[in-house]
């Protein structure tokens, strides 16, 4: 069994912010999922290094584009370093394997007929690197990012777009490659007002892959971009490779880039005669008030004050349990703290810490024997089952809820025993059942925060390896485990 995922090339014309980080932990977060289950993940991510917008940004700062493209890409590098990204491969577009498949497709499609020379006469928006329709022509601006745009005419290799109307239109009716589902009647609607060719290359544009014309025209960057996906993996130079793990499973995307992904893609898969990507998911924004969260309103979240703050878990924790993937949510640190003291003070931290507390007091730090409360082992199985799909639906905000049903569980079951009580009675069975139970959390959440699980394991004297599988969930525990020295992972904040 095998599971492709990919993430979009991020634009190096700025470092990594939240938008990016989103993408990159629910990509990782599914990655770490389909690994515990026992897929063969290969996980795909990197830069999109081409294009008028990183030649200007390079000029502005008086350096080659390659320079500039070679510093933010490793900056993007060293941030999902620090998020704990699993990725397989982080591919740049200035690689020369990725360069060379541009261009073999450029000729595939130029032999087939689906690449012809015409005339191009438009508008173009350097800053959203796409040809655009303008309501005013007397003051042309971009329809998406309200910037003012160039007006083209020059000779220019088309992509026969319009020639898989009629595919496009039954591949997303009759499939699940457009997720979440409502956003299928939007792509629907614009497919259906009728597709123009797009010019794919650009005649005075200096940084890009050349066209293997005599023209030396540079390729559109949207197309060079897009092919990341095949060469990625391997497409034309290795086909073992690329026959192992093609077609993508899931390939995550922002909502802002859904006609690339959606319409762009698809018909370009289709020239190449390619089975389909089985799920193109666009999650929603981030928003600040009731704007996005970007570079160009000026509101830009880095990632970094959050990580030194509290931590890389807890905000991976938050990005994919505050809000449902594939709507917009809001935003802000008091949200965020309120779910930190919430979710992971008072419920989780706090339990591992009270069921090590009762082992090392009333055990000398050994896990004692006894037999598994048979309610907690259903109850887990139970969890399990409905986190799955919730996974499996790419529905993460679901699936922590689903695991915090067992937290809740395991909280009220020690209370109403309360095992610390002199009277008290099965206090094996309830402390190596809440024990047990706990060890289910921490297989759980792993995708989620895995080196919190990592640690929490430790401390509870397991090897690390029994919380990398769901298989281990069967696994139960007779007692005679020696709990590790105790620490506090998650602080309360005020």
């Amino acid at each position: 069994m095998k599971f492709y995922i990919t993430t979009p090339l991020y634009y190096v014309n700025a470092e990594p912010h939240i938008g990016h980080t989103y993408t990159t932990v629910a990509a990782d977060c599914l990655a770490r999922f389909y690994r515990m289950t026992g897929f063969d993940v290969f996980f795909l991510t990197g830069t999109d290094e081409h294009g008028q917008k990183i030649y200007e940004a390079s000029q502005k700062e008086g350096i080659a584009p390659l320079e500039l493209a070679d510093r933010v890409s490793e900056i993007f590098k060293n941030m999902w370093k620090r998020m704990n990204i699993s990725y397989n491969r982080f591919i740049r577009t200035t690689e020369k394997q990725h360069e060379e498949v541009v261009k073999k497709v450029f000729n595939i499609l130029l032999e087939k007929g689906d690449l012809y020379k015409g005339e191009y006469n438009g508008f173009y928006c350097v800053y959203c690197e796409s040809y655009v329709i303008v309501e005013d022509e007397k003051n042309p601006l971009c329809p998406d990012c309200k910037r003012p745009v160039k007006e083209i005419s020059e000779t220019s290799y088309f992509f026969r777009l319009s020639k898989y109307q009629k595919q496009l239109e039954d591949l997303i009716q009759n499939t699940e490659i457009v997720k979440p589902d409502f956003r299928k009647s939007e792509i629907l609607n614009f497919i259906k007002q009728g597709l123009n060719d797009i010019s794919i290359t650009r005649k005075n544009v200096i940084w890009g892959i050349e066209s293997p014309t005599e023209e030396k025209y540079t390729i559109y960057v949207w197309f060079d971009a897009l092919l990341n996906y095949l060469s990625g993996i391997g497409y034309l130079y290795n086909k073992e490779n690329f026959s192992k793990y093609w077609p993508p499973d899931v390939q995550l995307i922002g909502k802002d880039i859904m006609r690339f992904h959606h319409i762009i893609w698809p018909a370009l898969i289709f020239a190449l005669e390619l089975p389909q990507p089985k799920k193109i998911f666009a999650h929603g924004w981030w928003i600040s008030g009731k704007e996005k969260i970007s570079k160009s309103k000026g509101n830009v979240i880095s990632p970094e004050y959050y990580i030194n703050e509290y931590g890389v878990d807890p905000f991976r924790f938050f990005l994919l349990r505050e809000i449902p993937f594939g709507l917009d949510g809001e935003f802000s640190e008091e949200n965020f703290k309120k779910r930190y003291n919430s979710d992971l003070v008072n419920d989780f931290g706090n339990l591992l810490n009270r069921i090590l507390n009762l082992i090392e007091k009333k055990f000398d730090g050994y896990l004692p024997e006894g037999e598994i409360d048979g309610k907690i082992i259903e109850f887990s199985e139970d969890i399990y089952k409905n986190y799955s799909e919730k996974m499996e639906n790419i529905a993460f905000s679901e699936s922590i809820e689903a695991i915090w049903k067992l937290v809740i569980y395991l909280n009220k079951y020690l209370d109403e025993k309360a095992p610390w009580r002199e009277n008290a009675s099965d206090i094996e069975k309830t402390i190596i059942s809440v024990f047990y139970g706990i060890r289910n959390l921490l297989i759980f959440l792993k995708p989620f925060i895995p080196e919190t699980c990592e640690k929490m394991s430790e401390m509870m004297g397991l090897d690390k390896k029994e919380i990398e599988k769901f298989e281990n969930l069967k696994t139960k525990y007779s007692g005679r485990i020696k709990i590790r020295k105790r620490e506090i992972i998650f602080y309360r904040k005020k």
